[in-house]
């Protein structure tokens, strides 16, 4: 099963017309989840599995605009790791604040090969700062604190595909 661009835009204007909250469908090489957020606007992630040629990453948008999907990615390497427990719910008693990507993409640390980082572990960092820069579809995207305090914790490795809404950073606000 294929689906292009006009077919997906097609398909999430008739649920924008709908109640459904959430809606999965997955083809040969590919999974769309969409799922309506407590505001009442809706979200879709597209992604195209890793086969014989790079993968697509998904690419979160409100349903309301063009949902652009983003160019082919180099495969990531298989971690020869296990992969990292999930991040607990935060507690009452959490002192820190975690930088989440807004967008799917990949994470670097700085703003170019060869130059200094953002930001590392021990940083003070103030609202409105770049930390980190997220590339999608060939666009360079700076992410900005929305939290000053100090960087306690880097959670992703520079070049890494990022998720939405996955935690790149925790910060001890100050």
């Amino acid at each position: 099963m294929q689906l292009d661009l006009d077919q997906l835009r097609e398909l999430l204007a008739s649920l924008n017309q709908t109640d459904i909250s959430e809606l999965n469908l997955k083809g040969e090489n590919f999974e769309l989840v969409v799922r309506r957020g407590p505001d009442g606007t809706a979200q879709a992630a597209i992604a195209q599995q890793v086969q014989q040629q790079p993968a697509m990453a998904p690419v979160m948008q409100p349903m309301q605009q063009p949902i652009m999907m983003a160019p082919p990615m180099q495969a990531a390497p298989t971690p020869s790791a296990p992969a990292p427990d999930p991040v607990a719910p935060p507690s009452s008693t959490q002192n820190w604040v975690e930088i989440k990507s807004p967008m799917v993409g990949t994470f670097y640390r700085a703003p170019a090969p060869g130059e200094p980082n953002f930001v590392n572990v021990g940083d003070k960092i103030t609202n409105g700062q770049a930390v980190c820069i997220l590339e999608a579809m060939k666009l360079m995207n700076e992410l900005e604190a929305e939290v000053s305090g100090e960087v306690i914790e880097i959670l992703v490795e520079n070049g890494q595909p990022v998720e939405f809404d996955q935690p790149l950073m925790r910060v001890k606000p100050a």
